[in-house]
């Protein structure tokens, strides 16, 4: 879990500096080249949506794995049957893990499919 935040927070953080640099640029440019850098914009707009969706859905499975090991001690060491809570916690953890993958799924496909449509307005002109 700790991997998976650490890519999503630097595709995040490669997303933002990204649209900084277009927001500084945008300004100055050609009408047709504005045209482009805001489409571009948009798209990472769209990115970082999702990733911010995957990095809540991710931190918030990792917040209930540890509400679980959590419950799993106190259970032990009270000598109480809470195998019910733990097995919900358990699957809500694993619901919102397989959300934050998701998220990401289609971030990765949003980001591929803006490549490529870049790739073509490039041979294009």
């Amino acid at each position: 879990m700790g991997t998976n935040l650490t890519v999503l927070t630097n595709r995040l953080a490669r997303i933002i500096d990204r649209s900084r640099v277009l927001e500084g640029r945008i300004t100055n440019a050609e009408d047709g080249a504005r045209t482009l850098m805001a489409n571009e914009l948009r798209t990472l707009y769209g990115r970082s949506h999702l990733i911010h969706r995957a990095i809540t859905l991710s931190t918030s499975s990792a917040l209930l794995v540890c509400i679980m090991i959590s419950t799993l001690f106190i259970g032990a060491a009270l000598d109480i049957n809470l195998g019910k809570p733990i097995a919900g916690l358990f699957v809500l953890a694993m619901l919102a893990l397989i959300g934050g993958f998701i998220f990401f799924l289609r971030e990765i496909f949003m980001a591929t499919s803006s490549l490529s449509k870049g790739r073509a307005d490039q041979f294009d002109q």
